[in-house]
Formats: structure tokens, C-alpha cells, sequence
């Protein structure tokens, strides 16, 4: 397992990276989870107390990687942008799995089905995991129903919530 003090950093313009907050893996570091890798892969381990898995370490070039923090993380930590973090990480062999709910849902409709599966696994991941971050069940039946309808009409995963936000 890596073992590493790290600062929250925060992105300021940067395309769509724009305001997320992050922490950096050096070149040095990522080399030693998995030497010679150029694109995104999944991380578990700690940060600081809390344990994390099937994080994503995004590419950004010249070997360094992010790791993304999601607000609730934050929230959980009790930091934000400038506070140090103990990192502990290693490579997250498990594969994320669907939303079960989707899937079902998606099986009753075969145009939605085909479309979902001819995207790349990660664009299935946006998908899975808009799903099942709802709530609620009412919020997880609308969703489900937006994805479905987005699919079997061709739109993307950015062009369906950009048709829904102007409701």
C-alpha cells in the first residue's frame, strides 16, 4: 500500500475540470501503483480515517494523476482546499457493478438496452452511478426514466441532463 501526506487542491478554469477538488499523485507515486499506466484506473484505500474504494485516479499528464474528491468526502473529513491528508492507496482490482435497477429496467427496452451497451464501459458507469446515487425511489424511478428515454432517443449523458435542466 502507497503511504503519503498530500494537500487538497482545487482546479480554478480548467475546462471540465473546472472547480473540482482534488489531490495529486505525483508521476514518482503513481509509478509505484501501477507502473507505466497512462489512463484512469481504480484505487481503494484510506484517506485520512475514512476508507475508500473503487476511486478513480484520472490522468492529467506527464504521468501525474488526480484523485477526485467528492463533497460528502469532504464533509465527512472536515476539510477543504489547502488542508493536508494522509493518503493510503493501492489498486482497486474489483470491477464496479450496474445498477441492478437499471439493468432490469433496461432489459424491457431494447433500443435503450442496445445503446447503453454500445457505450464504453465508463459512459455505462455515468449512467449506473447517477442511478444509484438517488435517494429516494421516486427520484431513482425518474432517473431510470430519463435514462431510458435519452438512449432510445441517441442523446448523451451530458445532452439528457441539459434537455432536463430546462423543465
Amino acid at each position: 500500500m502507497l503511504i503519503f501526506k498530500a494537500t487538497i487542491l482545487k482546479f480554478g478554469e480548467n475546462g471540465e475540470k473546472t472547480g473540482w477538488t482534488y489531490i495529486l499523485v505525483p508521476k514518482e507515486l503513481s509509478e509505484v501503483l501501477l507502473p507505466g499506466r497512462k489512463r484512469s484506473y481504480r484505487v481503494k484505500g484510506f484517506l485520512d480515517h475514512l476508507p475508500i474504494k473503487s476511486m478513480a485516479l484520472i490522468p492529467i499528464g506527464e504521468g501525474d494523476f488526480i484523485l477526485p474528491l467528492k463533497k460528502d468526502i469532504l464533509k465527512i473529513l472536515g476539510k477543504r482546499m489547502g488542508y493536508p491528508i494522509e493518503v493510503k492507496l493501492e489498486v482497486d482490482p474489483d470491477p464496479l457493478s450496474l445498477s441492478e435497477d437499471l439493468l432490469v429496467c433496461l432489459e424491457l427496452e431494447p433500443e435503450a438496452e442496445k445503446a447503453f451497451y454500445s457505450l464504453p464501459k465508463s459512459h455505462q458507469n455515468y449512467y449506473s452511478n447517477w442511478v444509484r446515487s438517488c435517494k429516494t425511489e421516486e427520484t431513482k424511478t425518474r432517473r431510470i426514466s430519463m435514462v431510458i428515454s435519452a438512449l432510445s432517443r441517441g442523446l448523451s449523458f451530458s445532452e439528457m441532463l441539459r434537455e432536463n435542466k430546462k423543465e
